[in-house]
């Protein structure tokens, strides 16, 4: 289990997640996702796991070329939104 805290001055590694934009670099795009955390909370940020397992796409661990996915329950959508740039059907 983990704990969340809330507030913007609970801890300096948190305030990324209370900024309005997230900005990554992933198959050769720039992609910028949109941040609430106070209106939507924890499923409007980008997590590091969504990060790590980008990365692990783009490493090319997983062929994803003709292959479909469904991203459900991802918050921002991160992973999809990596896996159909590297060209799967998402």
């Amino acid at each position: 289990m983990a704990l969340v805290p809330y507030e913007e001055t609970a801890g300096m590694g948190l305030q990324r997640f209370h900024k309005p934009l997230a900005t990554f670099s992933f198959a050769n795009h720039r992609i910028q996702i949109q941040q609430d955390w106070k209106q939507l909370g924890v499923a409007a940020v980008v997590w590091d796991a969504a990060v790590v397992l980008s990365t692990y796409l783009e490493m090319g661990a997983v062929e994803l070329r003709g292959c479909s996915a469904v991203e459900l329950g991802a918050g921002t959508g991160l992973v999809g939104i990596v896996a159909a740039l590297l060209g799967g059907r998402v």
